[in-house]
């Protein structure tokens, strides 16, 4: 009896609560496109080649009349985590006896479960638009963010 009592006490201390899950999930502001790197990486007078060797290719690509390229990265990402923690103690008893002798019978039994998790969903958009001069060069770049 104190040998469940134990086993049941070591069990529930080792669940965690929602709020422990959410604590774990991964965070959110470690992403490959941000807006730090392009404040950080994109500046005026880079060539094409250096934009795509740092943001990858970009969504959309126009041309004006005079030659000049203007090049949108347009990003979504929802992001899922989930966290989730289970947790029981089951046990039983018997008894029993031999032919001959006085039978002795009884039962003892109980289980017990616990689950806790936590869900966490993101949306992020990022959009740049970066202009490139006649000679393939940023002429200019802007950049929109938003999370929800």
């Amino acid at each position: 009896m104190i040998l469940l009592f134990f086993v049941l006490l070591i069990s529930l201390s080792a669940c965690m609560t929602p709020a422990q899950h959410y604590q774990n999930l991964p965070s959110t502001q470690e992403r490959q496109l941000t807006v730090g790197i392009v404040q950080k990486e994109i500046k005026t007078g880079m060539s094409q080649a250096d934009v795509v060797a740092v943001l990858g290719s970009p969504n959309i690509v126009t041309r004006d009349s005079e030659g000049r390229e203007t090049w949108v990265y347009d990003k979504v990402a929802t992001e899922y985590f989930y966290s989730k923690d289970v947790g029981g103690v089951g046990g039983g008893a018997g008894g029993g006896g031999t032919p001959g002798t006085s039978l002795i019978l009884g039962l003892l039994g109980g289980s017990y479960s616990r689950e806790a998790g936590a869900y966490s969903q993101t949306q992020r958009t990022l959009t740049i638009i970066i202009k490139f001069n006649k000679e393939g060069k940023v002429e200019t770049f802007s950049y929109h963010a938003s999370k929800f």
